[in-house]
């Protein structure tokens, strides 16, 4: 997967999520991913490299880095909650739709009750 691929089906993927919004908080060359104003993924560039940055629970996040050279600790986030993606053979479109919704359930999980805009462990509204 190339760059151009690799952030359209990030932000493609993010945006068609519950409640989620596209923000550049850090100004323009950086878009982030929210969902009740709690950042999931990032899709940049670093040196001229594009990346998405994507949360990512420790265990799933360390096997991640460990097969695929694509996949690093996340660039200037948290290495052990954060991963970083960069293109290449390794990775394919089902790869990142499935790491943009693990992201997004994460953060969901994260959130009160009250607010969460779906049940991550169900798939469902809350109640």
């Amino acid at each position: 997967m190339d760059g151009e691929q690799l952030h359209d089906v990030a932000s493609r993927t993010a945006l068609a999520l519950p409640a989620a919004v596209e923000t550049q908080p850090f100004g323009e060359g950086s878009v982030v991913y929210k969902v009740v104003g709690k950042m999931f993924v990032m899709v940049s560039e670093v040196r001229g490299t594009p990346i998405v940055n994507l949360k990512c629970a420790p265990p799933h996040g360390a096997s991640l880095v460990r097969d695929h050279t694509e996949i690093t600790p996340g660039w200037h986030m948290n290495k052990r909650h954060w991963i970083t993606v960069t293109p290449g053979d390794g990775i394919d479109e089902t790869l990142v739709e499935d790491l943009v919704a693990n992201a997004y359930d994460l953060v969901v999980a994260g959130l009160p009750r009250a607010r969460r805009p779906i049940d991550p462990t169900r798939g469902s509204l809350p109640d």
